[in-house]
């Protein structure tokens, strides 16, 4: 009969194991071409027996393939099958979220995604008010000028920002702003996480947005549009609930 420490002995190997596995999963992931054995085991610090050990655990469970018929190993089909399954709809997950942002603030929410050097109207809930802000779901909205956009840009990093924020401001003759002003503005928005538009990309709307990133890493945004005569006096409410709406995002995800 084997003991308890024994029992505790074997367990402590198995979930090493999986750590082992799971190091050797993401090496491969962050190379596309493929990797030698002796590769990978210079970059996870094992010896090459114990990764061959593995690796065959993973090319039996179809968690790694070879790369080609030259040689080296890659993810494996099986890898691509267990992330889309266990991949969110964000949209659907957070709709409820941003009606209760809506009914709290009596503003329209909405909801975009980061594609292509822009930000994508993916969802809405309109607001309660008489006089509200109304944008078409599947419309795509420059980076500079909005309070999404710029909520985007902050979890992109310093080179990707430049980039877009150049491009846009040649693209946009009557943008009197410096390159150098907008990338002050976007390391303000990184330390208050919350981002504004003032009459700059509508004029008579204002808004403001925070970003987040996916279990995926695709960036999110959500943004309370309004028009602006009343924009300062509920700014700070505004914000307020945008913070709490966002915990709760982050809490799901």
């Amino acid at each position: 009969m084997k003991t308890d420490s024994a029992n505790k002995e074997k367990g402590g190997q198995g979930v090493q194991v999986i750590a082992r596995a799971a190091d050797i999963l993401r090496v491969l992931k962050n190379d596309n071409e493929g990797l030698s054995l002796g590769q990978i085991a210079k970059r996870v610090s094992l010896p090459r027996s114990t990764v061959q050990r593995i690796v065959n655990a993973l090319l039996a469970e179809r968690l790694v393939m070879s790369a080609s018929p030259e040689g080296g190993l890659r993810l494996g089909s099986e890898i691509q099958a267990l992330a889309a399954a266990g991949r969110i709809n964000v949209v659907e997950l957070i709709h409820p979220m941003l009606a209760e942002l809506a009914n709290e603030t009596g503003e329209t929410v909405d909801l975009s995604v980061y594609r292509d050097n822009h930000v994508l109207f993916v969802d809405q809930v309109v607001g309660s008010h008489r006089l509200r802000t109304v944008s078409a779901v599947g419309e795509a909205f420059p980076m500079v000028t909005t309070a999404t956009g710029k909520a985007t840009m902050a979890l992109l990093d310093e080179e990707q920002v430049a980039t877009i924020a150049a491009r846009e401001l040649r693209q946009n003759n009557k943008n009197t702003r410096s390159l150098s002003e907008v990338i002050a503005e976007i390391e303000t928005v990184r330390k208050s996480a919350v981002a504004f538009d003032l009459d700059e990309h509508t004029s008579g709307i204002s808004a403001a947005a925070m970003a987040f990133r996916d279990p995926a890493g695709l960036i999110y945004s959500i943004s309370l549009p309004v028009p602006s005569h009343r924009f300062a006096a509920k700014r700070d409410m505004l914000v307020k609930a945008l913070r709490k709406t966002m915990k709760t995002v982050e809490a799901a995800l």
